[in-house]
């Protein structure tokens, strides 16, 4: 594996830990703060949080703060635009997802391994675009169904949670937002995409948080902690380090299998912090899942025959 591979693998790895533990975070939160005020704040959050970084950035390698041409200014704003809405919309399913959940459900742990199906829906998604699926794919996807029974059908069609449909639903809008960014990752400054996007993410939240719901000051207030981990950590550094880590790889399917981890990470939050268990048919069909999101991402010539 090239220098630049096994960085960019380093890089999205710590991408997902933080993530995976972000569940835990969002899963308190959830009982205090409304969906559209949490993710509003933290985004604001996280955007301010990169500021310094592009201030410092901008002064070592000696480039100006705000793009040179017109033309770059453009592309960079647009960019913003289409990943910020992207992303305002992947939140805050996910929030509401979250906050669905009963307290008996291992909550950080299925809405982690369900999040983390962006992964199979992203080639899915793919085909749209006149890309064709691989064999592993398909074989990825039948193995995910098989999963996803097991981790949200384990009682019973019955006794399917509304968060896991939501969840669902979620894996499929990050996954857009995972294109978006794969488009403009070519032409645009990483850090400053991540900080503008959440910027975007972060107005447009706080716009449906005054429509739709009653800001508490004092919940919020509560929940500091929680909230801070998620704008400085969740949403400024990690995002941040996908944007540079996909920069860095040349391999899509290494940086996807280090993304994906992220449901492991939260399995893991869960268990440590909140003290969470899934059964042992639900844990099969993690396993499932992960082993799903695996093969998914590794290339079809990995089956094939070698000619002698």
């Amino acid at each position: 594996m090239k220098k630049n591979n096994i960085l960019s693998v380093i890089i999205l790895l710590c991408a997902a830990m933080i993530w995976g533990f972000a569940f835990v975070a969002q899963d308190r939160a959830s009982g205090y703060v409304q969906p559209f005020t949490l993710n509003g704040v933290r985004s604001i959050i996280g955007s301010l949080s990169l500021v310094p970084v592009i201030l410092v950035m901008s002064k070592k390698s000696s480039r100006p703060i705000f793009e040179k041409t017109k033309k770059d200014r453009k592309t960079l704003l647009i960019a913003s635009l289409i990943c910020g809405v992207a992303l305002c919309i992947s939140t805050n399913i996910q929030q509401f997802g979250i906050a669905m959940y009963p307290d008996t459900a291992a909550t950080s742990g299925r809405s982690g391994f369900l999040t983390a199906m962006y992964v199979i829906f992203v080639p899915i998604l793919g085909v749209f675009l006149k890309k064709r699926s691989s064999f592993t794919v398909i074989i990825g996807v039948l193995l995910s169904i098989a999963g996803l029974y097991l981790l949200c059908f384990s009682s019973g069609l019955k006794n399917i949670y509304t968060g896991d449909i939501i969840m669902l639903s979620c894996a499929v809008a990050f996954s857009i937002q995972i294109l978006c960014i794969d488009y403009f990752k070519e032409t645009v400054d990483g850090v400053k995409l991540s900080c503008l996007q959440f910027f975007v993410c972060g107005v447009l939240s706080l716009i449906l948080m005054f429509i739709f719901e009653t800001p508490n000051m004092n919940a919020i207030l509560s929940q500091y902690k929680e909230i801070l981990f998620l704008g400085i950590f969740s949403s400024g550094i990690a995002y941040t380090l996908q944007i540079i880590g996909q920069q860095y790889s040349s391999n899509p399917t290494v940086s996807s299998i280090a993304m994906s981890m992220e449901s492991v990470f939260a399995a893991l939050g869960g268990a440590l912090i909140m003290n969470e268990r899934l059964t042992s048919r639900e844990l099969i069909g993690c396993l499932i899942m992960l082993l799903a999101i695996i093969v998914a991402q590794l290339p079809s010539s990995l089956f094939k025959k070698r000619r002698t």
